[in-house]
């Protein structure tokens, strides 16, 4: 398992179109708040006839907040490019002159095992062109992974693929929607994407081959008013955590203090992750009784669910 608190804090990651002229001022003026991440998008939410411009004002934007932070430091979000070929990855990192130096890292839609090398080959370039750790966030939502005859060897060889870069990718996500829409699902909002068994399997084989490995978010939920849509967001977060998503994409901020809150670790677990990461080595027993008197722990069987606890505690803080 990731053994630092980075690549739990990602959170709430707010989806925004790379071509909205508002976002600097947004982010200057804190309008989302102070515990998100943002996701500026060139790809699905840009009209392919207007790219060159939308990454203009990407630019645009991304400069402004470096220079704005530099006179009257606020709260700046981990800023993440979803890009929607390899090669914008160095034009970018290029383009962003000093402006880079706010940037977190990229975000790679489709990724699959066409485009798998190319990408990590850019990414690797640039962290060559700067001397800052540049992250990148590949998505699983190509037709590929459907295909259950293929399914395991593709995952695992994208693993592979990522092997050499694993310190610098940051979260693995998943395209709930996209998945979704090769079968005709829309889920409503008092229904869980992993009620959705074609879909909930293909996540519980990513899990199942990265969840050791790399922190896996969760998916969109694409409900932001009206009925129900709170409620149906708490309880997909519930599902996401216990399948072992940590984090959701956010096509929405009313979803962000929601999400933030979902992620905030009782203070009986916090209390147990720490017993159980403290435990005397040279004990004669490595099982105890916890602290609330309610539950089992077990220094070897825990240990790792104890060092993401704290992890989760840091990032998110501490509910009663």
């Amino acid at each position: 398992m990731k053994n630092d608190v980075l690549y739990y804090s990602v959170g709430a990651l707010l989806y925004c179109p790379a071509n909205k002229e508002s976002i600097a001022d947004s982010i200057i003026h804190e309008k989302f708040g102070n515990k998100f991440s943002l996701a500026l998008c060139l790809e699905d939410t840009i009209n392919d006839d207007f790219v060159t411009e939308a990454e203009q004002t990407l630019i645009e934007s991304i400069n402004k907040i470096f220079i704005n932070y530099q006179k009257q430091p606020f709260y700046l979000p981990k800023i993440f490019i979803r890009v929607r070929n390899s090669e914008q990855i160095e034009r970018l990192t290029k383009a962003f002159k000093e402006g880079i130096e706010i940037i977190t890292g990229f975000i790679i839609p489709k990724f699959n095992s066409d485009n798998a090398t190319e990408y990590i080959n850019q990414l690797i370039k640039a962290n060559e062109l700067v001397s800052k750790k540049i992250y990148m966030m590949p998505i699983y939502e190509n037709s590929s992974i459907i295909d259950l005859r293929n399914r395991t060897d593709i995952l695992y060889s994208l693993k592979d693929s990522l092997s050499p870069i694993e310190e610098l990718v940051m979260n693995i996500r998943v395209g709930g929607n996209d998945l979704c829409h090769m079968f005709g699902f829309r889920r409503h909002s008092d229904e869980s994407i992993h009620q959705i068994k074609p879909i909930s399997n293909i996540f519980s084989d990513i899990i199942t081959i990265y969840g050791m490995d790399y922190v896996v978010s969760g998916p969109v939920w694409e409900y932001y008013a009206g009925d129900n849509w709170e409620k149906g967001l708490i309880q997909e977060i519930q599902d996401d955590k216990l399948c072992g998503f940590t984090g959701k994409t956010v096509i929405h901020p009313n979803q962000i203090p929601i999400i933030n809150r979902a992620y905030q670790v009782s203070r009986n677990d916090f209390n147990d992750a720490q017993a159980i990461l403290n435990w005397n080595r040279n004990s004669n027993a490595f099982v105890s009784g916890s602290e609330a008197k309610e539950r089992m722990n077990e220094y070897k069987t825990h240990i790792n669910w104890a060092q993401k606890t704290v992890f989760l505690a840091e990032a998110y803080g501490i509910t009663d």
